[in-house]
């Protein structure tokens, strides 16, 4: 269950961290899909990079 709260709260402060950065000044005119694509990709990817962090520093002070 701490593992589930953990990750929600991480996936909330990533989305709201990468909402600052414009992607689609990186793409193509007339793709908003593939940028949508690698947005939702860099979120998983950053929360759970994070989130996996977070439980191996909790488990290695206890």
């Amino acid at each position: 269950m701490l593992n589930f709260g953990i990750y929600l709260l991480v996936l909330i402060i990533v989305i709201w961290a990468l909402d600052s950065v414009n992607l689609n000044a990186i793409f193509k005119k007339n793709r908003p899909y593939q940028a949508r694509t690698i947005y939702i990709i860099i979120i998983f990817s950053l929360t759970y990079l994070t989130t996996n962090f977070i439980l191996e520093f909790i488990s290695s002070i206890k």
